[in-house]
């Protein structure tokens, strides 16, 4: 099988955040961002905690005012924060081009092509690129209006509800080897909360079966690592369509470097088609 994209790669916000000091994971990004090199896609989640961190650290408060202003405005903030992060880590003899999408990107044709053909051009020009949803023009009464349009016309609609299904999406609309998922956890859990109870593999045949498989698992994935995230289950239902095209999927932590999860050495959720 041909892919055109060796890796897209996705971090999550907890993952990038230092709970105990209340301040961006400086020793993750810097990890992340040194094993990153051109024919790979790096989604990265981050910026609305990271820019509300730094607001506090600033001013020594939370913002007040509506829940969507507050998230838009932290946002805004955050994005030069991460992207100044990972272009200080990355190996500076390669380019970082940051890329904001947002769910019509992919639920138009003529944009999801355009989209398609930016990310395939990027190799060949030793780029990588740099992968977050737009948060900071985005509203959820906006997105919600947008897609009951979009559901008058078309059968299926593409929400990018997070990172986690904007990842998978690129996966599909790249068609890469492998779609690596990093989360808080060192994989999907069969009792969650358990890092004994790590399911290392779901696989199949064929796709047919290596999603049925992956539904059986979805029944004992419950909660999530933050207020507001999917959890385990949301990303096992994202990755089925990744999965259908062939492309392997690894659930991980970042503690771990790249090249060890993807040869098996560190633990991980394995999702495959034998």
């Amino acid at each position: 099988m041909t892919f055109d994209i060796e890796l897209v790669g996705k971090v999550g916000s907890m993952a990038l955040v230092n709970k105990k000091w209340g301040d961006i994971d400086y020793n993750v990004i810097a990890k992340i961002s040194r094993q990153l090199r051109p024919g790979y896609i790096w989604v990265t989640s981050g910026a609305t905690e990271i820019g509300r961190l730094d607001y506090i650290r600033r001013t020594g408060r939370e913002l007040i005012g509506a829940y969507e202003d507050v998230k838009t405005d932290y946002a805004a903030q955050g994005q030069a924060i991460l992207m100044s992060n990972y272009r200080q880590f990355t190996d500076p003899k390669y380019g970082l081009r940051q890329i904001l999408v947002e769910h019509q990107h992919f639920n138009d044709d003529a944009k999801r092509e355009y989209l398609k053909n930016l990310l395939l051009r990027c190799p060949a020009q030793g780029v990588i690129p740099i992968i977050n949803y737009n948060d900071p023009l985005s509203s959820e009464e906006i997105i919600k209006t947008e897609l009951q349009n979009l559901m008058k016309s078309r059968k299926h609609v593409v929400h990018c509800a997070d990172n986690d299904e904007t990842a998978s999406q690129i996966a599909c609309l790249v068609k890469c080897k492998t779609l690596l998922i990093f989360t808080s956890t060192d994989g999907i859990y069969s009792v969650p909360g358990d890092p004994a109870t790590l399911i290392p593999e779901i696989c199949g045949k064929d796709s047919y079966e290596a999603i049925d498989a992956v539904c059986e698992y979805q029944k004992v994935c419950v909660g999530s690592s933050r207020e507001g995230a999917n959890g385990a289950y949301a990303k096992l239902e994202y990755i089925k369509a990744p999965l259908e095209n062939g492309t392997e999927v690894y659930i991980a932590s970042p503690k771990y470097a790249i090249k060890d999860i993807l040869s098996g050495v560190a633990p991980s959720t394995h999702i495959f088609i034998k």
